[in-house]
């Protein structure tokens, strides 16, 4: 991913007003973000709980999602559907997140089920058990950061 700065982030969202874009807390890590080992920049707003932020490369440039976390039903355990991994150590919840344009303005949504905190860049990197001997770990990484890209990017553009 290319390093974003603040300017880059604000301006980059497709379902926020103005307002939102302003009153986004943009991650305090940012000057020191890994920009090579994200695949997307992904974070939980620390003064509004319930609402998260996404930006996503795609070939015209950024493309920044404004989140809201639903309530979870008690005692289910999802897969994120960005990742898909199935050995998360972390929670996943249900984002919605406005349509762009007028039918966002209409009050129509599209939501996911996603990993609460963002680490799928990191999920999809992490060595996977050996199922069998002489699998081949690089290309199975390869695949999943690849498959990631892709699911993350059909979602930014359906948005």
């Amino acid at each position: 991913m290319i390093a974003l700065t603040e300017d880059d982030i604000r301006s980059s969202f497709v379902n926020a007003s103005r307002r939102e874009r302003t009153g986004a807390t943009l991650p305090a890590e940012l000057a020191s973000t890994d920009w090579d080992g994200l695949d997307y920049l992904g974070w939980r707003d620390p003064k509004i709980p319930g609402r998260a932020y996404a930006v996503v490369p795609l070939d015209g440039g950024p493309v920044g999602i404004l989140f809201r976390q639903a309530e979870a039903p008690a005692g289910l355990r999802m897969m994120c559907a960005w990742c898909e991994d199935v050995w998360l150590s972390s929670e996943v919840v249900f984002y919605g997140a406005k349509r762009s344009g007028a039918s966002g303005r209409q009050g129509n949504t599209m939501g996911t089920y996603l990993c609460r905190d963002f680490q799928c860049s990191e999920n999809v990197r992490r060595d996977p058990p050996l199922p069998y001997k002489g699998y081949d770990l690089d290309a199975a990484r390869q695949g999943r950061i690849e498959q990631l890209q892709l699911r993350v990017a059909a979602f930014a553009e359906r948005l």
